[in-house]
C-alpha cells in the first residue's frame, strides 16, 4: 500500500477533525480529573485517582499530530 500525499482540502479537513477530537479529549480529561479528586477526597486513593494519567499522554500525542498536520499544510502553501 502506497502512502500518497494529502491534498490541501484533505489536510484542512483532517486539521478540523483533529481539533474537534482534541477538544473532546480535553473535556474528558478535565472531567476525569474532577472525578478523581472528588473520589479521592471521599474514598481515598483508588484506580480512579490515576485514570486521568493514562489519558493525558494521548492528548499530547493528538496535539503533536495537529502541529504536524499544520506544518504539512504550511509547506504546501509555499
Amino acid at each position: 500500500m502506497t502512502n500518497k500525499p494529502y491534498s490541501k482540502k484533505e489536510l484542512a479537513q483532517k486539521i478540523k477533525n483533529q481539533k474537534n477530537f482534541i477538544l473532546i479529549q480535553a473535556i474528558m480529561v478535565i472531567l476525569m480529573i474532577i472525578l478523581a479528586v472528588l473520589t479521592t477526597l471521599e474514598k481515598g486513593i483508588s484506580f480512579l485517582t490515576f485514570l486521568p494519567l493514562f489519558f493525558i499522554p494521548m492528548l499530547f500525542v493528538m496535539f503533536f499530530e495537529l502541529k504536524k498536520l499544520k506544518k504539512q499544510i504550511s509547506e504546501k502553501h509555499e
